[in-house]
């Protein structure tokens, strides 16, 4: 069987450092966090005694309002009995625990679904259904696991019956689910079709039944499918070591071993044990042979194996250390994601193969950064090393769940209908993104109004494919500056696809503009110890001059650099070309986002140690921007000190600063100098009643440079905080700066910022 839930795996791990991880701190991998404040006696007076009475009687009253009120919507039980834990056998059901732990974090971790591990003590399968059944209110959906075959389709299929929830045997299905989608590729790979493509199972446990019946679901002609057990092959009229499930899928052949059956093969899935496969069944085969071991945790053949008597395969093992890894957690947290957002009944065959469909689409996708950088900077690329996505793709949280939700709409087992798929969509990246909801209106936005951005680095792999993905998106025209055959070069040898409508390729030496945009230099720089050669020399060859020219004079809406130089040095080449707005100030400010809370921290990027006029400045700027992002702004402008106490210097220019807004009689509230605590802690600021804030600050204007440089930087790494810029703020036109060698999702971010400013 392959290897389930586990995204790495290889002998670094040692024994005592999986104990110590597990034991470390608190032992376990789960704890309970409450989702509501518990602060004062109100609060404990709504969660429970005497609020709590008035959702209960709502919940007695529609039984479905649980999903409205209580966590049921978004909760999933992990149950097992642990009669066959992994690839280790019948070890019991506590010591299925950190297994089934394990299983309920990656819930979490990967689709934002809350789970919680039941282990039930009992090998009885009708014990093991009346307990789980009398639980079902607690649930929105039972993920079984780590159940030994035949009592788990007895589970399954009772279990089903008597719930209306979905009932999910993950070793039977999400197996299945995955390598159906790698199916899906493999055989448009080699031009094969499923209603002719000969396929042998190897494996008539949990997840070769499932297999095999998934496959026959998706159009595979139940006449080209051979199941074979220990005993071998499972052929119409056998009676040696047959059941039920076994007996539905007997073939009428005349083969009668697996080296008979394998024998001229298109397809081979291998469910079983550690050589099963020999090399003579894999020379048997038929041309092109697709080979799918997947034996936990070493498969029926390796590739190495398969390699030395065959150069024409395509293999997927459940093994992380080879290409085409059957990796479960590609399926089960999406696809009760999208089964818990519709409020299935149950999860059908109709939703399987939606989400085998959308893995084998996903997979045929360029590869974000995201995913290359989770892999060592190894980029996957469609073809027979990479038939299936990978578990680090930020995708497929948008990507199944979607697929899933439709097809439980269209069979009917949806109760709760989603009506605006693209929204749903992304709501989705949102819960694996926090800055994916912030940014959303901005990128809504801007596909109203699709803006012309030029990336001046456009010879950078991942600027490329940040153009693509701001086109794909529908954003606008994306300008790559660069020098025509080595973009393209560099594009081929990336696989990146740039013969698009939407995506330009300009050359700066030779572009028509060239002549204008070195005068247009040299008027703005003449006075300050440029001649004309230098202009022309700074156009030529120098992408931002020449890139910040285009946007200045209107030929381009806005810009993208910082790829390859650092912050301050890109920022000087614009500021040659581009000044900052009549009035303005030119600003870099940046969006924490952390525990559900949006913050603008400035400057960022720009002033190093502001006086009292600047710092005011910086206040605006840092308001008018939370206003365009559709904040109304709450500006605290911070310093160690809370009003005078301590007194100091710095905090002296704080307190000018507010005096100086208060002359220009400003239309947002702020307040200083005050602490970050205070300025972000309600019960605090109360202590002074004096303060103008009427809440919890959303601005932060730093005293310093270094220290807004220092707690962001902090709040990424302490905090888990997820931080978005410096964005440049103040400029006449729109530009951005990206960190040195960011990925191509940051510069996608940056451009679509660009693009809502030039719209505003």
């Amino acid at each position: 069987m392959p290897i389930k839930d586990r995204t790495e795996q290889g002998p670094s791990v040692s024994a005592q450092e999986a104990l110590d991880f597990h034991s470390m701190g608190r032992p376990g991998k789960l704890e309970i966090n409450p989702t509501k404040p518990m602060a004062t006696q109100r609060d404990l007076s709504l969660a429970y005694s005497p609020g709590v009475a008035v959702p209960v009687k709502a919940i007695a009253e529609d039984p479905s309002r649980a999903f409205d009120y209580t966590t049921r919507g978004n909760m999933v039980a992990v149950i097992s009995n642990g009669t066959a834990i992994l690839g280790l056998g019948n070890l019991g059901a506590l010591a299925s625990k950190p297994v089934m732990e394990g299983k309920a974090v990656l819930f979490k971790r990967f689709a934002d679904v809350d789970s919680i591990d039941l282990e039930v003590d009992t090998e009885d399968a009708d014990e093991f259904i009346n307990c789980v059944r009398f639980l079902g209110p607690s649930f929105g959906g039972i993920n079984l696991e780590d159940i030994k075959a035949p009592e788990c389709f007895i589970i399954e299929q009772r279990l089903r019956e008597l719930m209306d929830i979905p009932v999910f045997h993950d070793d039977q299905h999400g197996t299945a689910i995955i390598a159906a989608a790698g199916l899906i590729n493999a055989l448009a790979i080699t031009g094969r079709d499923m209603k002719s493509a000969k396929l042998v199972c190897n494996g008539a446990g949990a997840a070769g039944i499932a297999c095999i019946e998934l496959v026959k679901a998706m159009g595979f002609a139940p006449e080209n499918v051979i199941l074979c057990d220990t005993k071998g092959v499972v052929y119409q009229g056998r009676e040696d070591g047959m059941n039920q499930w076994k007996s539905a899928h007997a073939a009428k052949t005349d083969a009668r071993t697996l080296a008979e059956a394998m024998d001229g093969a298109d397809i081979v899935l291998g469910l079983s044990a550690r050589g099963a496969f020999t090399n003579a069944m894999i020379q048997s085969m038929a041309k092109n042979p697709i080979i799918f071991a997947m034996a936990n945790p070493d498969p029926e053949i390796t590739p190495e194996e398969v390699a030395e008597i065959r150069t024409d395969a395509i293999m997927a093992t459940g093994r992380s250390d080879y290409p085409n890894q059957v990796n479960n957690v590609l399926g089960f947290p999406y696809i009760f994601r999208g089964a818990l957002d519709v409020r299935a009944t149950t999860i059908n065959d109709a939703m399987k193969v939606a989400a085998a469909e959308a893995l084998a689409g996903l997979a045929r996708q360029d590869v974000p950064d995201d995913v290359a950088a989770a892999y060592q900077g190894n980029r996957p690329k469609f073809g027979v090393n990479y038939i299936i996505p990978v578990p680090f793709d930020p995708r497929l949280i948008s990507a199944i769940p979607v697929a899933v939700a439709k097809a439980a709409m269209d069979s009917g087992v949806a109760r709760r209908p989603i009506l605006d798929m693209e929204k749903y969509a992304q709501e989705l990246s949102a819960r694996r993104d926090p800055i994916a909801s912030t940014l959303q209106r901005i990128y809504d936005r801007v596909r109203r109004q699709p803006k012309r951005i030029v990336f001046a680095e456009g010879e950078e792999e991942q600027v490329m494919r940040a153009a693509v993905s701001y086109v794909n998106q529908k954003l606008g025209t994306a300008i790559l500056v660069g020098r025509d055959d080595r973009i393209k070069e560099t594009a081929r040898q990336a696989g990146v696809d740039l013969n698009r409508p939407g995506i330009e390729i300009i050359n700066a030496r030779v572009s028509r503009r060239n002549a204008v945009y070195a005068d247009y230099l040299y008027e703005r720089l003449q006075r300050k110890g440029y001649l004309l050669r230098d202009c022309q020399r700074l156009i030529n060859n120098d992408r931002n001059h020449f890139a910040a020219t285009m946007v200045a004079l209107g030929d381009a809406d806005g810009l993208v650099t910082g790829v390859t130089r650092n912050y301050s040095t890109a920022l000087d080449d614009i500021r040659r070309v581009i000044d900052a707005k009549p009035g303005h100030r030119v600003i870099g400010a940046s969006i924490v986002l952390a525990r559900g809370r949006t913050v603008i921290v400035a400057d960022t990027a720009v002033h190093d140690m502001p006086n009292s006029l600047e710092i005011a400045d910086i206040a605006e700027e840092a308001a008018g921007m939370a206003r365009r992002m559709g904040y109304e702004p709450r500006v605290a402008m911070l310093a160690y000190s809370t009003f005078g106490h301590p007194a100091g210097e710095r905090s002296e220019r704080v307190q000018e600063a507010v005096k100086i807004l208060d002359k220009r009689r400003v239309d947002f509230e702020y307040d200083g100098e005050m602490a970050a605590d205070v300025a972000l802690n309600p019960t605090l600021m109360q202590q002074y009643p004096f303060c103008r804030l009427s809440g919890p600050a959303n601005v932060l204007v730093m005293p310093a440079f270094h220290s807004a440089s220092i707690s962001t930087k902090m709040l990424q790494e302490l905090g888990g905080s997820t931080v978005v810029g410096p964005l440049l703020v103040g400029l006449n036109k729109p530009v951005q700066i990206v960190s040195l060698n960011a990925k191509d999702s940051d510069i996608v971010n940056m451009a679509a910022i660009a693009a809502y400013n030039a719209g505003q």
